[in-house]
């Protein structure tokens, strides 16, 4: 029993430290967004600029630009409000693949604005 534990303890801790969880999730939102013809070359393709990216050091250009994050932002505050739950928040953030669901997330007690929204959206895809 614990030699199960322990290679599932390191299985764990490879998909972190590799952030494979996150690159799948990423990966799986982009089909969902933009729902290709061919789905497994387009995720080959997406992978190849991952690497040149990574490579050349050029940011991988996220799926997602302001105007889809505002449209998402619209969505989520159905009564134009100005600003969504930290669960909605979150919710929006583990959907796009910016967030994984045991991530502990500071909830302030206040409503995310979309300002908040956008630069979170913005930053995390930077770190992706």
């Amino acid at each position: 029993m614990e030699a199960r534990s322990s290679r599932e303890l390191k299985a764990r801790n490879y998909l972190e430290k590799h952030r494979i969880m996150e690159l799948l999730t990423y990966l799986t939102s982009a089909l969902l967004f933009f729902r290709p013809e061919r789905p497994r070359e387009y995720l080959i393709s997406i992978l190849e600029r991952l690497r040149i990216a990574k490579l050349s050091g050029v940011a991988f250009p996220f799926f997602m630009d302001n105007s889809n994050i505002a449209s998402m932002f619209e969505m989520l505050d159905s009564s134009n409000k100005g600003s969504i739950s930290f669960i909605q928040y979150k919710e929006a953030l583990k959907t796009l693949g910016l967030c994984t669901a045991d991530e502990v997330l500071k909830d302030d007690g206040h409503g995310v604005t979309f300002e908040t929204f956008r630069n979170e959206v913005n930053k995390r895809t930077q770190e992706i």
